[in-house]
């Protein structure tokens, strides 16, 4: 499509953008393939574990062994369908939280700023660009002042490059600097930055770390397990049993030794744990961020807009002359502050009226207007050069035309103005200036120093030109309510909270005290030691201080909202951005993105994240114990004079009963309300660690022990001790899962119970119903028989909740 020349600054209307939106397409980038209907089935019959069981599928066929090829068929279709449904859920919960997550744009239209969701971009519209946003397409350049842009996600280069009217800006560039506006050109795939996304979405879903964790574990395991099955079926054959029935006994006890879903279900978790934390506001960009919260031992807070309401007021000025000034309802200071007004309406980028610019200058101007001084100033004298705010010299500089001349006006941090290189007054002033603002600074206010000197029109340099002190502006940023009591909570859950901001040490010492940070030290620009407060910090000592504390083993989270926070929310284990006033560059950053801009959500998060570990663990500790018991029922059954002790169907049919539901409603157990009173779990601490292998071997050796007691004594009695064998092995691993369970929670276990239920009706099932018998090879039990059946399977899961620790 041919972009028309801009004739006005109205923009398109909404007419024209309907019947663009028609003709390109939503402005969006290309997706990864989803896996839907055959292709997740077959993704999930293509896992090496599910391969063993259509192996012994096969030789079922082949020797004609109907019985067996009916239960592994059956195993076979349950796995891929739960499978295949988990994964189908987890692609829609990740699906539904990428649309919660969505970028604006800020566009005008119709003569009108708006911000539209980026989607709604359509070539034409002119879009306005300042620091911290995101390009939302390929864009024409028209107006720029100091416009800088990073093309680091398009060619790599970290260096910023300027952009003058004229020049193109890409797709998914960042503005570092400066403001412009541009046409946009091209949108969706179209566009540079969609060109790369629609490569990208050819390459394959990669796992989370921690999937590829546990997937590992299970590859160990099933190493384990063959191992031990092979033995089975050597000393199967050295007592003659028949090779066939041997084989498919050793291929079924690997896949019942190993729980082969273990990657799906871990997917399952993080993608119901993300879901429930979007309904708490936290909103995960990436599932394995859900997982890692838990972990977090530090938290970085930024100030601004994170542990302050972000909406800077001016509460007082203190004139050239040391007047304090505060500002109130129906003030009539103007009359005294005719000249800071001014100052602080011309120098302003922000529009009060649409709250549309930075919170700081915003603020600024509607104090001016309290002072009598309009917008509409600005029009009368309007502005001819400047140059804007950056972090390096921290003030920002414009030049107006007047009636009487050039008026230039400089506002920026007091130590930045008050310098005899950018001032003519007396040195004594400017010192006790600087007093007064340190101290007003340790007082907890925001100082800005003001500057200003009226020029002759015709100067050569006005931006160098040396200025004179006009006063100083007083603003505040109160605490977010909830931020004092997020930060007793973090401590209470072991967390370090650590204040990283641009304001001065003075003002940011105030905050940590109202906040109720722990006493500890005060460091500034780049210190990089242990602290609790890091002030006048550059973006890029941000990003240099999350390093050294990730260098010190720290798993650190770090919340922002500005693009300057966007480079260390980047290189934290755990970014996390403000979802209303943050900046798109934060967002697109960061891993979680609070939704309502409340750091206490982030306790929320943290706690998701420990539920859904602890629950990882409780599904490892049962299912590997059932795994390890079968082991040991079937190498030291036969050495008890059991002969086989359980058929290949009778291990997969527990196989299938145990390691399901009862495992799936494991990992949706609730939260330990003691889970925030405990530390972070280790940096490396593995998935087995703290106790949890030993708790599976005894556990596993209990199951198994009381199950070999049970048919040993059957045996002796003439009772059927396979079917007695076949039914306590299954009781003791559901009782492991029961008493695996968060019993702080006492009556909040609903999802657990009802799998416990159907799993044993299941299994009663296969002892009394004839077709399930001959399926099992099993045998009816009197009560008598039954009840012993019981009392020896619930044994174990008493002991392992009397020998647990948990709460």
């Amino acid at each position: 499509m041919t972009v028309p020349d801009i004739r006005s600054a109205s923009g398109l209307t909404a007419a024209e953008v309907a019947a663009r939106m028609t003709t390109c397409g939503p402005n969006v980038t290309a997706e990864p393939p989803r896996r839907r209907g055959l292709a997740s089935v077959v993704n999930q019959l293509t896992d090496p574990l599910s391969l063993l069981l259509i192996a012994a599928m096969v030789l079922t066929v082949a020797l004609r062994d109907v019985t067996d090829l009916i239960v592994i068929a059956l195993v076979i279709v349950l796995n891929t369908t739960v499978g295949t449904i988990q994964e189908i859920r987890a692609d829609h919960a990740v699906t539904a939280l990428r649309s919660l997550a969505a970028p604006v744009a800020r566009v005008r239209r119709d003569g009108l700023d708006q911000r539209v969701p980026t989607r709604e971009v359509v070539p034409g519209d002119l879009v306005a660009l300042e620091a911290g946003d995101i390009v939302p397409a390929d864009v024409d350049v028209v107006e720029a002042v100091r416009l800088q842009v990073n093309e680091a996600a398009l060619t790599g280069e970290p260096a910023p490059v300027a952009k003058l009217a004229g020049d193109a800006a890409s797709a998914g560039t960042v503005v570092v600097a400066g403001r412009g506006r541009g046409v946009v050109t091209r949108t969706g795939a179209a566009s540079a930055l969609g060109r790369i996304a629609t490569l990208v979405a050819t390459e394959p879903i990669r796992r989370t770390p921690l999937q590829r964790r546990l997937a590992t574990l299970s590859w160990y395991l099933g190493v384990v397990a063959v191992t031990l099955s092979g033995l089975v079926l050597v000393a199967g054959l050295l007592r003659g049993e028949p090779l066939a029935e041997m084989v498919i006994a050793a291929v079924s006890l690997t896949v019942a030794a190993v729980p082969e879903s273990l990657p799906a279900v871990i997917t399952v978790a993080l993608a119901i744990g993300a879901r429930r934390m979007a309904r708490r506001a936290a909103i995960a960009r990436s599932l394995p961020a859900v997982e890692t919260l838990g972990a977090v031992t530090v938290l970085a807070m930024d100030k601004t807009g994170t542990v302050t309401e972000g909406r800077m007021a001016v509460t007082g000025f203190v004139t050239a002359s040391g007047t304090r000034v505060d500002i109130a309802p129906a003030s009539d200071a103007g009359v005294i502050l005719d000249r800071l007004a001014l100052d602080i309406q011309l120098c302003n980028d922000a529009d009060p009226s649409q709250a549309i610019g930075d919170p700081t200058e915003v603020a600024l101007a509607t104090a001016a207007e309290q002072c009598g001084v309009p917008v509409s100033v600005r029009e009368w004298q309007p502005r001819i050069a400047e140059v804007p705010f950056e972090a390096t010299n921290r003030r920002m500089t414009t030049v107006h035309s007047g009636q009487r001349g050039l008026r230039v006006v400089c506002k920026g941090a007091p130590e930045s103005v008050l310098r005899p290189e950018v001032l003519v007054d007396d040195p004594t002033i400017l010192a006790s200036a600087a007093a007064t603002a340190h101290r007003l600074a340790a007082d907890g206010y925001r100082v800005l120093a003001v500057a200003d000197r009226e020029l002759p029109v015709g100067t050569v340099d006005p931006h160098n030109a040396k200025l004179r002190f006009a006063g100083l502006v007083l603003l505040v940023d109160p605490l977010r309510p909830e931020a004092r009591v997020a930060v007793e909570s973090f401590l209470t859950a072991g967390v370090r909270p650590v204040l990283i901001t641009g304001d001065h040490p003075a003002t940011a010492t105030a905050i940590a005290d109202q906040l109720g940070l722990p006493p500890g030290a005060i460091a500034t620009g780049g210190g990089t030691g242990i602290a609790r407060v890091y002030a006048r910090t550059h973006p890029e000592q941000k990003l240099d201080i999350v390093r050294a504390l990730q260098e010190r083993g720290e798993i650190v989270a770090m919340t922002g909202d500005g693009v300057n926070d966007a480079p260390a929310l980047r290189r934290a284990d755990i970014g996390v951005a403000m979802g209303k006033t943050g900046t798109e560059a934060a967002r697109q950053a960061a891993d979680l993105v609070l939704a309502d801009d409340n750091l206490g959500t982030v306790t929320a998060a943290i706690e998701e994240g420990r539920r859904i570990y602890a629950n990882v663990r409780r599904f490892l500790g049962f299912g590997l114990s059932g795994g390890l018991a079968e082991l040991a029922v079937m190498i030291v059954g036969p050495f008890l004079g059991l002969g086989l002790p359980l058929l290949p169907a009778q291990i997969l049919w527990i196989n299938m009963l145990t390691h399901g539901l009862p495992g799936v409603a494991l990992g949706v157990e609730p939260a330990d309300p003691q889970t925030m009173r405990q530390p972070p779990r280790p940096a490396g601490e593995a998935i087995l660690a703290a106790g949890l292998w030993r708790t599976v071997l005894a556990a596993g050796s209990c199951i198994a022990a009381m199950s070999l007691v049970a048919a040993v004594v059957a045996a002796a009695w003439a009772w059927p001790w396979q079917s007695i064998l076949f039914l306590t092995l299954c009781f003791g691993q559901l009782g492991i899962a029961w008493s695996s369970r968060a019993r702080a929670h006492a009556g909040r276990h609903r999802w657990l119970v009802a799998a416990i239920g159907l799993s044993l009706t299941l299994q009663l099932a296969g002892i009394y119903l004839p077709p399930l018998r001959f399926l099992l090879g099993t045998q009816p039990l009197d009560l008598t028989q039954l009840g012993f059946c019981l009392i020896a399977g619930i044994i174990p899961g008493l002991l392992h909740a009397l020998l647990d620790t948990r709460s």
